[in-house]
């Protein structure tokens, strides 16, 4: 049943779901090609998603690969970015092209009206909103995902998601437990154990390909786009297998272990009073733990039939069976650099190119 809010008079051409990079992308894009168009984000302001990230994070990309289309990021090329750098990159790109963008506006429900044909409806908290096509620019980072086990820590024991941690100061001294081995738990763990007074350990379930973040003094993302790593195809052999494999950029568990004192064990599989236990028959006394462990698709206010059985968006590179709706922004859309903000830009270029043939 529909909510009694106000409905948008008029239709608009397209209708953009999420401020982030790839909306910002997409809808330069669409402005270029002069389509009626409005952004719809839940937060406050442009870039708060980058915003509440953890203090001390910055971009594995310089700042000569971390601009959209123009206007390049305002530093030293070779300088890499903070997470409110990005924030503030984000929220002047959207005023510097006078982007129609609604803040605090959810989207609660997206739908097709007339019994699954003709034009979208998004409702948010205020109003709803109607268009001929829609592009959904959520990103990946939607719900985080925390194991089951979880619910059965000891009640006290200080827990929470890597999307949560701000700074060291969120947790007690004593021992502390990374699950993840991915570039966020690395980077947590270290940042952990270099504050003192903790004993830091990290489990790794799956150990990860890892890539120096700078080889023979320049960027690797440098040398990747060079070599053409970063166009190649998600539909390819070679990009079918690049994107079934995780990749680390810059410090490995192995390096954080050596240079901050990191403990390593392997996947956690149990909990045992207040420790914890792991693959490999560690148990480890526990205070707090951080689950860097990674999102999980949050589509739930989704209500057209473009998801597969995993809870992800089918389509080919953003463009969904049922005509009007696409996606952006996410991991390996198209190529390896569709979720960056340095390569998202030729996405959106496709896609609305495809919008403006429809």
């Amino acid at each position: 049943m529909m909510s009694p809010l106000p409905l948008m008079k008029r239709t608009l051409d397209v209708l953009v779901i999420g401020a982030g990079q790839a909306g910002l992308a997409v809808g330069r894009e669409l402005e270029r090609a002069g389509r009626d168009f409005l952004i719809l984000d839940g937060a406050q302001r442009v870039g708060d998603s980058w915003r509440n990230r953890w203090d001390s994070l910055r971009l594995f990309t310089p700042a000569v690969y971390s601009g959209l289309r123009g206007i390049p990021f305002p530093t030293a090329p070779d300088h890499y970015p903070g997470k409110d750098e990005v924030a503030d990159y984000l929220a002047n790109y959207a005023r510097a092209f006078s982007m129609p963008v609604a803040l605090d506006e959810p989207v609660r429900d997206l739908r097709q009206c007339g019994g699954g044909k003709g034009t979208f409806v998004a409702t948010t908290d205020h109003a709803r909103y109607r268009a001929r096509q829609v592009v959904v620019a959520t990103g990946p980072f939607q719900a985080p995902r925390v194991p089951a086990l979880a619910a059965t820590l000891p009640a006290g024991t200080r827990q929470l998601h890597s999307s949560a941690y701000r700074s060291p100061a969120q947790l007690p001294h004593g021992n502390v437990l990374v699950v993840g081995g991915g570039n966020s738990g690395v980077q947590i763990a270290a940042e952990l154990a270099a504050a003192g007074s903790r004993t830091v350990t990290l489990a790794v379930g799956t150990a990860m390909t890892r890539l120096p973040s700078r080889v023979l003094g320049r960027s690797v993302f440098e040398w990747l786009d060079r070599s053409g790593a970063m166009s190649v195809s998600s539909t390819s052999a070679l990009g079918r297998r690049m994107r079934t494999r995780d990749t680390l950029i810059g410090e490995s568990p192995r390096r954080i272990a050596r240079s901050h004192g990191v403990r390593l064990t392997t996947r956690i599989v149990g909990v045992e009073g207040s420790r914890m236990r792991a693959a490999n028959g560690d148990r480890m006394p526990l205070d707090a733990i951080v689950w860097a462990t990674g999102f999980k698709p949050a589509y739930d206010w989704l209500r057209v039939p473009v998801l597969g059985t995993d809870g992800r968006p089918v389509h080919r590179r953003g463009v969904t069976a049922v005509p009007g709706l696409y996606f952006i922004g996410l991991p390996w859309q198209h190529t390896r650099g569709s979720a960056l903000l340095g390569w998202v830009a030729r996405d959106a270029e496709y896609l609305a190119g495809f919008i403006a043939s429809n």
